[in-house]
């Protein structure tokens, strides 16, 4: 069974000295781990170990998470593959560089409409210059940002959210 880091505190550490030596005192000899771990949650103000613990929880689902701080070198990094235009001029040999690229072709194409291979591949083309729009073609439907029907003559933009890095360079090239 996995555990669950629970942050402990009390609000006054007199009244939870007071509260565990009185609880001990009345307890029979060999304290069991639940035992132990029940005393000190009602000396924090809680009914027992389970109250505690879902309290916690509740708390922990509450806290808002910083928004993911993106890696500004691997930004730049796929920023190189674009002209000032915002063109890709080349391919980039790394895959991770290459998924990072993907994302601002798919941010370029419209929402929830439909194309054909071909229009698919012209609107790729515009955008591109390094004449090969069937590999970001087949690489936008391997990352599953586009979807296709099975005989391929369809395809449509997949809504996603894309990763923090991404949002970054897509910004960027919008500038």
């Amino acid at each position: 069974m996995t555990r669950t880091s629970l942050p402990y505190s009390a609000p006054d550490l007199s009244a939870l000295a007071r509260h565990l030596a009185k609880q001990l005192t009345e307890a029979p000899d060999p304290l069991g781990h639940m035992s132990l771990m029940n005393m000190l949650a009602r000396g924090a103000g809680f009914r027992n170990c389970q109250h505690f613990r879902a309290s916690a929880t509740a708390a922990d689902k509450l806290t808002l998470r910083p928004e993911p701080v993106p890696d500004m070198t691997r930004v730049a990094q796929a920023r190189r593959y674009f002209d000032a235009t915002g063109r890709m001029v080349a391919w980039p040999a790394k895959t991770g560089l290459q998924h990072l690229c993907l994302w601002v072709l798919w941010s370029r194409l419209p929402r929830g409409q439909s194309f054909s291979e071909p229009e698919i591949s012209a609107l790729l083309t515009q955008w591109h210059d390094f004449g090969d729009p069937a590999i970001l073609r087949r690489t936008l439907w391997e990352l599953r940002l586009v979807s296709r029907t099975a005989d391929a003559r369809d395809y449509r933009r997949v809504e996603l959210a894309p990763p923090p890095e991404a949002r970054a360079l897509i910004g960027l090239l919008s500038a």
